[in-house]
């Protein structure tokens, strides 16, 4: 156990000392603020100075009528079609929309020129316009007006609550639920891969270097493969925390010392500009109230059993997969021959990542979001996943076990590979050859 500390301190060292990691762990928290910094003052700015797109209209039914907004000019044309398209071409204007004699009951036949793919926002924004329209003109044949209409509108607030099985109630939200375990399973992902990568790239400089020729004259292989994925999750964890604190204090400090808004914030700003000052209040009353019960189920979430079950699973799925990774750096002398093993090792993981968006979130208690919680290889991302919409206990404590249990068996077969791999240089490796060397005896 000695040995194994000495080189969990080489190694913990021997990372943190370097300056590639003071910069990386310095900068990378500090560059995704300005980055989005920097994004959000150019959408403001180019809002501010965008200029409204032209837009042809040949309207056929005679049925519509175009007020120029902010994003759109309308110039509204008459003659043939061909004409009008050979006409629009020689402009440098943003479309041409075509409207032919249409039933209200089954609009069809609209279409929209252009000589570049639109985007989707702006595609969207003219659809809207003509179904505004369209909506108006049923509304004017069924004799009913806007005030009718609007009366039988009914908006329903489902108020979430949690009921447990001694009667507490508890307030929740599945829309904040999703968010957050969405962020986490990605976390867990992303680590998880990129330091179990960075042990594979230890192990492979070492084997080239012939250093470990040296080191495992005075330790055994298995204590040195240990010592190395115990040093490395050790730095991983303190980068992970540092970046954390730093981060979510620099993005708010960045925003806020520059004055910057959101998109939405600035939406909103303009649509309370807009409104008188009774409806004004009414919006601002609204929004407190949403404000405090935000609050309200934030203080509901249990942050300290989460970041519990973060830290546990993110330890848990980096040790599993830093054996086998490790394994794979003792086998091959290269980093293009690693790629070769790479991908099977990395697949459940992958598997768990990709479920997380299609699967877990949008069913968390699912017999498919259960058994990927279960599993060793899927469940860092997929228990993570699942860990805010609320887990009985028995399935947590399972697949904790089951976990631990998966990281000890991961590190025996990667320990009887990576016994005899840590010593071949030169060895034409595949999996034929690594079965080879798991079945020799010590």
């Amino acid at each position: 156990m000695n040995k194994i500390w000495l080189i969990v301190q080489r190694e913990f060292l021997n990372r943190v000392q370097k300056k590639s990691f003071l910069i990386a762990t310095i900068l990378v928290p500090l560059i995704f603020p300005a980055i989005i910094g920097g994004i959000v003052w150019f959408m403001i700015e180019e809002a501010k100075s965008a200029k409204a797109e032209v837009v042809h209209v040949l309207d056929e039914s005679g049925r519509f009528e175009f007020k120029d907004s902010k994003k759109f000019t309308f110039l509204v044309e008459s003659g043939a079609l061909d004409q009008v398209k050979e006409n629009y071409n020689k402009t440098q204007d943003f479309a041409l929309l075509y409207i032919p004699t249409f039933e209200l009951t089954n609009p069809s036949g609209l279409a929209m020129y252009t000589k570049e793919n639109p985007s989707v926002e702006k595609v969207s924004d003219l659809e809207n316009v003509l179904e505004s329209r369209i909506r108006d003109l049923k509304l004017e044949q069924y004799n009913i007006d806007q005030k009718t209409l609007d009366g039988l509108k009914t908006k329903i607030d489902l108020k979430q609550i949690n009921l447990s099985e001694t009667g507490e109630e508890k307030n929740s939200n599945s829309g904040i639920l999703y968010i957050l375990d969405s962020f986490l399973g990605i976390m867990i992902y992303i680590f998880v891969l990129v330091y179990g990568i960075q042990i594979m790239h230890g192990v492979i400089d070492e084997k080239t270097s012939k250093i470990v020729e040296v080191i495992v004259s005075s330790v055994k292989p298995f204590q040195l493969m240990m010592g190395k994925i115990i040093g490395i999750a050790s730095v991983g964890l303190l980068q992970f925390t540092i970046w954390i604190l730093i981060g979510t204090f620099v993005t708010s400090s960045v925003l806020g010392y520059f004055g910057l808004k959101m998109p939405q914030q600035q939406m909103q700003e303009q649509v309370m500009s807009q409104l008188d000052a009774e409806d004004a209040a009414k919006v601002q009353e609204t929004q407190s109230k949403g404000v405090t019960e935000f609050l309200g189920i934030l203080g509901e979430i249990p942050f300290a059993k989460i970041t519990f079950v973060f830290l546990f699973y993110f330890l848990g799925g980096y040790l599993l997969y830093g054996a086998l990774f490790a394994a794979v750096g003792s086998a091959v002398d290269t980093i293009q021959e690693a790629q070769q093993f790479q991908f099977p090792i990395t697949l459940p993981l992958l598997i768990g990542y990709m479920a997380l968006f299609l699967v877990i979130v949008r069913d968390p208690h699912g017999p498919m979001s259960f058994w990927l919680s279960i599993i060793p290889f899927t469940s860092p991302v997929a228990m993570v996943g699942r860990i805010a919409f609320g887990v009985p206990t028995w399935e947590l404590v399972l697949s904790m076990v089951l976990l631990v249990g998966g990281f000890i068996f991961t590190t025996w077969v990667a320990g009887r590979i990576y016994r005899v791999g840590i010593l071949m240089s030169g060895t034409k490796v595949n999996y034929k050859v690594l079965a080879k060397w798991f079945m020799i005896k010590n």
